[in-house]
């Protein structure tokens, strides 16, 4: 899972460094908003970006909304989470709601890795397939 995160980060301009970053750039329009990272969103994003991988989810503005729909519905467990993935959603809703719909659907007896209560360093070490299984995307 490392390499596949390496390279989901690489190929969105993303890196690691942002985990731990006090603001986090949130592109609107033509602008990039700097907004300050919560603890409640550190926490999260390292296994949010996990999701992308596993789901295949794009972190453009509708694949973002796909993801967020998808974590809703897989579950969330605490306010950030249902924050950030409920204002992805509705961005979402407006730009592509059949594709959100489809996330949430996909969703179904599916679970986040919020939930699954592994360490993220052990959950590096699963490679694809082991982590989709884990979260129920197998087969799906």
């Amino acid at each position: 899972m490392a390499e596949a995160l390496d390279d989901f980060l690489e190929a969105n301009g993303f890196s690691t460094d942002a985990y731990d970053s006090p603001t986090v750039p949130i592109p609107f329009g033509p602008w990039t908003i700097p907004l300050p990272s919560t603890p409640g969103r550190r926490a999260l994003v390292r296994f949010h970006d996990l999701h992308h991988v596993a789901t295949g989810y794009g972190a453009d503005y509708v694949g973002e909304a796909e993801i967020g729909a998808w974590e809703l519905r897989a579950g969330c467990d605490t306010l950030a989470a249902w924050l950030y993935n409920g204002l992805a959603v509705s961005a979402g809703l407006v730009l592509n709601p059949l594709r959100v719909w489809r996330a949430f659907r996909r969703a179904r007896s599916m679970r986040t890795l919020y939930r699954v209560g592994r360490p993220y360093e052990e959950l590096l070490d699963l490679r694809l397939g082991e982590l989709r299984a884990l979260i129920g995307l197998e087969g799906a």
